[in-house]
């Protein structure tokens, strides 16, 4: 199929699709994917079709080799593209599966317009960022909108206003808006609006962003402001008189107990009324599945406590999909999941190992800083039959702790650790061969077939399920047989029964490990199999 000019995209998707652009101000971490997500959650429940595009002005590829105490969790996608968190929220919020052509960064522009400079695409012309780099930051838009068949795409801007890495990216929206109708487009700004010593809301911060999103020539046409309290009338209006919004355009967005309510606290904002004015669009039917939802949240009758052992702790949104997957089996069970965050590394400064929860979870995880504390923590669930669940190196250091405690192989270990004889977790042959992606590691959604007659058939109800990959290291098939002799039991598995899914042990009420990463797919409506019955277990273990 041949690549359509920018013209012809600009006639193929005239009068279809909606474009909704989220900016911020002042600073990060303001929750403009919470927002973008909110935004998507209340047209989807109106009936539109959303796709959402995050943008991240960062020159790498991916997120792949990014720092946990850096950026956060890296949330991988269906076709094995490892991405920023934001597009979990999306995935979560909207009820979408998204592909790696939904997140935009500077290194994937750059990279495809070198591609074509190279390949002769612009006949000779001295290559720019205008027009070159935002045409293609255009076309990439637009051809997912068109793609996707979207009557309204979402995009997320990462950063703030004024960053020097933004600018292209800035650029190419402010030629869209004059290259759209004005009822096409719509632009969000997210700003902060902090509290003085007297609590009072101060809009100058507001007033600065707005000013520097108008040097560089857009408008916008709402104003989100995150606040620790909910905007006064007087605040609106005066950030209305500043910063030429509608009064009724200036939405508050006060701290949430639970980043689930921000659809509704909007919807009480009245945005997705204004919204659908703004773009000229009808007022469809309206779901109230996440009402609902949110209703369930808020009226818990029993809590639980599960022990997180991890290594990036200190950042908690390290394991955001993790710390989502509870809660969304909470939803389904019906009881509140407190988390107990446990730092690996100091479990290993202890002779002996007591943790208080009713269910202890170990995570994914790469590197040998803390790996002992891990396995301590999985041992102390093993043999107090305490509700386990390991996920990818948590399943991995499961394996480890079984051969070293039941089977009695001291030295047992993942290659990846070090140097023994008996590397029960090791790089399989055909795993050193690079990826797609450049690397050698498992990613994306994985067929994996499932023994009948085990937990992991009664918790999933079929045979054959998908779910998705990060990892590169898995269990040794030469120990096998060894394992099961002694009572574990391999009740997953992928590639025709060469490598290991699903790991449980019938001697406990619930022990279970998977090489894959089951939180990636939990939905607030839709939650994981593992988790919920991880989290039934543990309900049950508090009672």
């Amino acid at each position: 199929m041949r690549c359509l000019s920018m013209g012809e995209y600009l006639k193929s998707i005239k009068n279809k699709t909606k474009y909704i652009i989220v900016t911020g101000g002042v600073m990060s971490g303001l929750g403009k994917g919470i927002t973008t997500a909110s935004i998507g959650r209340l047209l989807v429940d109106m009936g539109y079709k959303v796709i959402p595009i995050k943008i991240d002005p960062y020159i790498n590829i991916d997120a792949g080799t990014m720092n946990p105490f850096q950026h956060g969790e890296v949330y991988v996608l269906k076709d094995g593209t490892e991405v920023d968190l934001d597009l979990g929220h999306y995935e979560r919020f909207i009820g979408v599966e998204l592909t790696g052509n939904h997140n935009i960064t500077t290194g994937k522009i750059y990279s495809k317009v070198i591609e074509k400079e190279r390949d002769g695409n612009y006949l000779g012309k001295t290559v720019q960022i205008i027009p070159h780099i935002t045409d293609e930051i255009k076309l990439w838009i637009r051809k997912m909108a068109m793609e996707n068949n979207a009557e309204i795409c979402i995009v997320e801007i990462g950063g703030t206003v004024g960053d020097i890495e933004s600018m292209p990216f800035l650029e190419a929206i402010r030629q869209m808006h004059n290259e759209e109708r004005d009822e096409d487009f719509l632009l969000i700004h997210v700003t902060l609006i902090p509290l003085d010593l007297g609590k009072e809301q101060k809009t100058k911060p507001t007033q600065h962003s707005v000013k520097e999103l108008r040097r560089i020539g857009l408008q916008p046409d709402i104003i989100v402001g995150r606040c620790a309290n909910k905007l006064k009338e007087e605040t609106k209006r005066k950030i209305s008189l500043f910063c030429d919004v509608p009064v009724e355009g200036v939405i508050s967005a006060e701290d949430a107990k639970d980043i689930y309510e921000v659809p509704l606290m909007f919807k009480d904002e009245k945005l997705d009324k204004y919204i659908i004015k703004k773009l000229k669009l009808q007022e469809r039917r309206q779901s109230n599945e996440w009402e609902k939802m949110v209703k369930k949240l808020q009226n818990f009758e029993k809590e639980i406590k599960i022990a997180i052992i991890g290594k990036y702790i200190n950042v908690k949104d390290s394991y955001l999909s993790i710390r989502e997957a509870l809660k969304h089996a909470g939803i389904a069970t019906g009881c509140k999941v407190n988390i107990l965050w446990i730092e690996s590394e100091n479990l290993e400064k202890k002779d002996k190992v007591k943790i208080d929860a009713d269910g202890i979870l170990v995570p994914g995880g790469f590197g040998q800083r803390g790996t002992e504390g891990k396995i301590k923590a999985i041992q102390y669930a093993r043999e107090n039959n305490i509700p386990f669940l390991g996920i990818c190196f948590g399943f991995q250091l499961a394996v480890i702790e079984f051969a070293r405690h039941i089977i009695g192989w001291e030295d047992g270990n993942s290659s990846e650790l070090a140097k023994t004889e008996h590397p029960v977790i090791d790089l399989l042959p055909e795993q050193s061969k690079v990826n797609r992606f450049g690397g050698t590691m498992r990613l994306g959604d994985i067929e994996v077939t499932i023994k009948p007659k085990t937990i992991a058939h009664k918790l999933y109800r079929k045979e054959k399920i998908y779910e998705r990959h990060r990892h590169r290291y898995e269990v040794n098939p030469k120990f096998i047989s060894e394992f099961e002799r002694h009572g574990l039991v391999f009740s997953g598995y992928s590639d025709n029964g060469r490598r290991i899914e699903i790991i449980e042990y019938p001697k406990n009420n619930f022990f279970l490990g998977t090489q894959f990463h089951p939180e990636f797919k939990s939905r607030p409506y839709s939650p994981s199999p593992p988790f919920i019955g991880f989290v039934k277990a543990a309900l049950e273990f508090s009672n």
